[in-house]
């Protein structure tokens, strides 16, 4: 996105040092179709960045530069949720303050991350309707959560650091996180300093994506709920972001920011691309799924030309794996 030439600058290193390694056709693979935008955001600093989906289907979106959330019906009626608080001396790896994963709860109850440089840095709470976003999370200011996630079984939410190479846990009632997992495989390298950025939770372990190093991770959780050994589930994922499951299975579709692809991850790591700049994304940060519907975020961050930051939606396949 111009007005942001650092994350240029990551955009052409990710190209560079990634190739995507597509699998064959599989007769299981679940099929995407009838991708369609509903909407097209045009204010400044509405790079669409993360999703959480409400009950009725309708999106609950952060701006990234905008420090905003908003939610979006299915026809693309757009209203405001919250702001989170300017911070005049915010300094990120992208310039300013930063609006990043998003997560709800039940009771409507929504958690966001926002990476500022500074000790605001953390996990914010809106309550249930919006209002007055309230820091609960105190993250180290060099931090960068990026991808969030709610167990609410066991009140904790889970974020990846991109820059620490971090997974973060913490009490949703708030506090100093842990460092729930750390290790090589989630860390950035020395050509992309972005590594853990997308993450869920699925299946008794987290799943976390590496951008820096076009993986896809599964970190199961032992009996005492701490973290166990890394598995790479996937690779050859270029400057992947966030991710959704499909279904039940492991078969997985990740947002391929610097692409400009949606694409399919199977079970065995192969993978396919289903959805392309010509269907409507441009630079897709984020994945959800409800039922038959894929939702995908596309921030622009990258297109100097005509930007479309936008929310489009298509049609799922039943996923026979």
């Amino acid at each position: 996105m111009s007005g942001h030439p650092r994350l240029a600058a990551v955009a052409g290193a990710a190209v560079a040092l990634t190739v995507l390694a597509a699998g064959p056709a599989s007769a299981g693979d679940p099929a995407v179709t009838d991708p369609r935008v509903v909407a097209h955001f045009t204010g400044a600093g509405e790079n669409a960045e993360n999703i959480a989906l409400e009950p009725d289907g309708s999106a609950d979106i952060t701006f990234a530069f905008a420090r905003k959330v908003v939610r979006v019906t299915r026809q693309g009626v757009t209203t405001p949720v919250a702001t989170l608080p300017d911070v005049p001396d915010a300094q990120t790896p992208v310039g300013g303050a930063v609006v990043l994963g998003i997560a709800r709860a039940h009771d409507g109850t929504l958690y966001v991350n926002y990476a500022t440089g500074t000790e605001k840095t953390g996990i914010w709470r809106i309550p249930p309707g919006g209002g007055t976003p309230e820091q609960i999370g105190f993250f180290p200011a060099g931090a960068f959560p990026n991808g969030l996630a709610l167990d609410e079984k066991c009140g904790t939410l889970y974020t990846a650091d991109s820059l620490l190479g971090t997974v973060w846990s913490l009490p949703v009632t708030g506090g100093e996180p842990t460092a729930w997992a750390t290790g090589a495989a989630l860390e950035p390298t020395a050509e992309l300093p972005f590594g853990a950025n997308g993450l869920k939770i699925h299946d008794g372990a987290v799943w976390v994506s590496n951008s820096a190093r076009g993986t896809l991770l599964r970190v199961p959780f032992r009996q005492d709920r701490t973290a166990g050994p890394v598995e790479t589930r996937a690779t050859g994922l270029t400057f992947i972001d966030d991710f959704a499951f499909t279904g039940h299975g492991d078969t997985v579709l990740a947002a391929l920011l610097t692409a400009d692809k949606l694409e399919l991850v199977r079970p065995d790591g192969t993978h396919k691309t289903v959805l392309t700049a010509t269907d409507g994304l441009d630079n897709p940060t984020s994945v959800a799924v409800r039922h038959k519907t894929v939702y995908v975020n596309s921030a622009a961050f990258f297109n100097t030309l005509d930007p479309d930051p936008n929310l489009l939606l298509a049609t799922l396949s039943k996923n026979k794996l």
